[in-house]
């Protein structure tokens, strides 16, 4: 693998493990748009994104690839929604291994859980999309469901369906839930295309750094929604971030939290040395433009090469 960007290998190392990234590619059968608040958004175009991405991981030879959620967007009309997903995933299937999705608020838009999740080979439980996988001895990659509780995508009577309204109920005066109008700071995540990690899952957060812990693997945290208001908009973070970065914070073998969902990407270090990356959205890439990435990881760091609009990042992990 090159070490271009300006970032360098340490010390001659090799490597003990690479892997793909890419986010939001939000692809849909639709003219060009804008978001909300009047970014350009590129609905076709996203596709050939993410083909280039294929296409280079293909030729470098990374040993999975993650996809963090929103492979397809809100706006696709409802009647193609199981033919744009599979063409999504028809295309992340063209790279020669393995590709672990997460699922975002835009992917529940168009299909209930139960159809998503085997589409997505997501290997969780009763409908939950939260998991972990050790490639090597030395890394755990944990992969949390950011809409366990919430209000798009499990059946209208779910008690995570009720108890997610009733956050919103409690914490958004709007009628509209997806307003953040009158919201200040980091209130202003409780919308309805947020969404929470439930008890059982946080429980099995911790179980699952405690066992990281003992075998002395780095932990790589990987959501679809940022946990760290540092390195994202408010309104885009994980309602019970805090909840979840309190699991975290109790063990040092986390070293990086990686989350997709706000388009414009971002990075911060939090107070106990934790490492967060927002990854740059494929769906507002103009055309010729990319956004995706390969990261090398080292016992002490990882270094992220990005492509265009994806920045490339080196992080360091505090001891």
């Amino acid at each position: 693998m090159g070490y271009a960007n300006g970032l360098l290998c340490p010390l001659g190392k090799q490597p003990l493990l690479s892997f793909g990234v890419i986010s939001d590619v939000q692809y849909a059968d639709i003219d060009d748009g804008t978001s909300f608040l009047g970014v350009p958004r590129y609905y076709r175009h996203s596709v050939s994104v993410l083909q280039r991405a294929v296409k280079k991981w293909n030729q470098e030879k990374p040993k999975f690839v993650l996809n963090f959620g929103d492979i397809v967007d809100g706006y696709c009309p409802k009647d193609q929604s199981m033919i744009a997903v599979k063409k999504i995933v028809d295309e992340f299937d063209k790279f020669n291994g393995t590709v672990y999705h997460m699922i975002g608020n835009h992917c529940l838009y168009n299909l209930p859980r139960k159809d998503l999740l085997p589409l997505l080979r997501i290997p969780g439980h009763d409908d939950h999309a939260y998991f972990d996988f050790s490639p090597i001895p030395e890394y755990r990659f944990v992969i949390l469901d950011a809409y366990d509780i919430s209000a798009i995508g499990w059946p209208e009577d779910h008690p995570n369906t009720l108890k997610a309204l009733k956050v919103l109920q409690e914490k958004n005066p709007n009628s509209d839930k997806n307003s953040p109008s009158g919201l200040v700071g980091p209130a202003r995540r409780f919308l309805m295309f947020n969404g929470g990690v439930g008890k059982e899952q946080l429980e099995w957060l911790d179980h699952v750094l405690q066992e990281a812990t003992k075998l002395n693997q780095n932990v790589i945290v990987c959501c679809h929604l940022p946990l760290d208001p540092g390195a994202s908009s408010l309104a885009a973070l994980l309602w019970n971030y805090d909840e979840v970065m309190d699991v975290i914070h109790r063990y040092s073998c986390v070293k990086v939290c990686m989350g997709g969902h706000d388009h414009k990407g971002g990075q911060s270090v939090d107070s106990h040395g934790v490492h967060h990356r927002v990854l740059e959205a494929a769906l507002e890439c103009p055309p010729g433009t990319d956004s995706f990435g390969h990261i090398d990881a080292f016992d002490d760091r990882l270094l992220l090469f990005g492509t265009d609009r994806m920045k490339s990042t080196e992080m360091v992990f505090r001891h």
